[in-house]
């Protein structure tokens, strides 16, 4: 474990030093082509880092971080779009940008100051279900397997949600100003279109659009007109997300891709797209009521996770190799901790 510590933190530094590249070579040069094969080398390694990693939750991070979301924002770049561009004044904030999965936001002077105590109340409770969640892992094998399924599908989501909450924090102190959130309690999503786009992992949502979602909007509005022209995009999100996820499974692990999850995230372009044409062509008072669409809409999403999303991981222990692994970084933290 020790080593792999070593060497996640070896990632992160080759990962800073391309992102000084990036930022002193790349941003001089005009946008557009030349700038995109400036970086080239810069996607293809940022693809390549995760892989000299093995311990899952480093992997998972680093994957997530770099393959993903550093490589969508940079891609941005290239062509002058935000995050990134302007690029900022200086190094460390543009790296700060790059590297965290944070989407800075407009203070307002009415922005509700309660909200922040219910924050902590719901983190807490999470946190609370998570160390549960953990607990319940040794009893695995006199639970359901559908049951496991469902815990590891909860835990997915916590930890998620932490992790990117804590990487929120920190630029919140770094930088000093609001953070949008990157979850929105999915568990209230009344419908998948609200709970993909509105709710679930809101920071990949806002990276999509700009790189999938509205270029493809702007050609389809050619072609099928103002009015269908968010069908083809919305489906191209979906497929994206399908194979950056695909990626993502593949760093954890490491045995040929089954193509489960991208199918996954296919039948649920198709089912919003589904739902984006029914609101467009039924009147609102005939539509289902917000809890009831909202209940089936949850209920779609964990049973084709279920069925499609999970399998691959628990087939494969990530979902044990994980909690282990946890335990043990912990434990080498807390040993290298001088207190």
């Amino acid at each position: 474990m020790e080593n792999e510590l070593h060497n996640f933190i070896k990632v992160w530094i080759l990962a800073i030093i391309s992102l000084c590249y990036c930022f002193y070579t790349s941003s001089k040069l005009p946008k557009g082509i030349f700038k995109l094969i400036s970086l080239t080398p810069i996607f293809i390694f940022f693809l390549y880092l995760p892989l000299t990693i093995s311990t899952a939750p480093l992997v998972g991070i680093t994957a997530f971080f770099l393959s993903w979301l550093i490589n969508f924002k940079l891609l941005l770049f290239c062509f002058d779009q935000p995050p990134l561009s302007p690029p900022p004044s200086n190094l460390f904030h543009f790296i700060s940008l790059a590297s965290l999965p944070i989407k800075p936001k407009q203070k307002t002077p009415s922005q509700n100051k309660s909200k922040p105590p219910q924050r902590s109340i719901l983190f807490a409770i999470k946190v609370l279900i998570l160390a549960l969640l953990y607990h319940c892992y040794s009893y695995k094998q006199n639970i359901h397997k559908n049951v496991v399924l469902v815990m590891f599908c909860v835990r997915i989501y916590i930890e998620l949600e932490l992790i990117l909450a804590v990487a929120g924090t920190l630029a919140r102190a770094m930088f000093g100003f609001e953070i949008e959130p990157q979850f929105n309690e999915p568990y209230l999503a009344t419908s998948l279109q609200d709970f993909w786009g509105r709710r679930w992992n809101l920071i990949v949502t806002s990276i999509l659009r700009p790189t999938v979602y509205y270029p493809i909007r702007r050609i389809s509005t050619r072609l099928l007109g103002s009015r269908w022209a968010s069908l083809p995009a919305i489906f191209g999100v979906f497929v994206v997300s399908g194979l950056m996820h695909e990626l993502i499974f593949y760093y954890l692990t490491r045995v040929a891709p089954t193509w489960e999850v991208t199918w996954f995230f296919i039948l649920h372009g198709v089912a919003v797209v589904a739902e984006v044409v029914v609101k467009k062509v039924v009147p609102d008072k005939m539509r289902l009521h917000s809890v009831v669409s909202g209940a089936l809409a949850l209920g779609f999403v964990a049973v084709t996770a279920v069925w499609l999303f999970l399998p691959q991981l628990v087939r494969n222990g990530v979902d044990e190799k994980s909690i282990g692994e946890y335990s043990k970084l912990m434990d080498l933290i807390k040993g290298l901790l001088p207190f």
